[in-house]
C-alpha cells in the first residue's frame, strides 16, 4: 500500500520560513541604582566568601607542616 502525501492544509506552515514578523519585543527596562547596588553587594559577598574560605583553608590544608612540639610522656624522661 502507498500512502499519497498530501500537501499541507495551511498556507503558513508552507510559508514559515519566508514569514518574518513585524512585531518587536518591548526594550528592555534598564535596572535601576539599587538594584544595580544589590546586585554589587551579592557578588561581593559571593567573592568575599570565597576569598575567606581560601584564606582560612589553606594552611589547613598545607601537608609539609611538622608539629611545633613534639609530644614526650614523662616516663621517657624517667629511666
Amino acid at each position: 500500500m502507498f500512502r499519497r502525501r498530501e500537501a499541507v492544509p495551511f498556507a503558513f506552515v508552507a510559508d514559515a520560513d519566508s514569514f518574518r514578523s513585524n512585531i518587536e519585543p518591548p526594550p528592555r527596562q534598564r535596572p535601576t541604582a539599587s538594584q544595580l547596588a544589590g546586585r554589587a553587594l551579592v557578588g561581593l559577598t559571593v567573592v568575599a566568601g570565597l576569598a575567606g574560605s581560601l584564606l582560612f583553608g589553606l594552611p589547613a590544608l598545607a601537608a609539609d607542616q611538622t608539629p611545633a612540639q613534639t609530644h614526650q610522656s614523662e616516663a621517657a624522661h624517667d629511666h
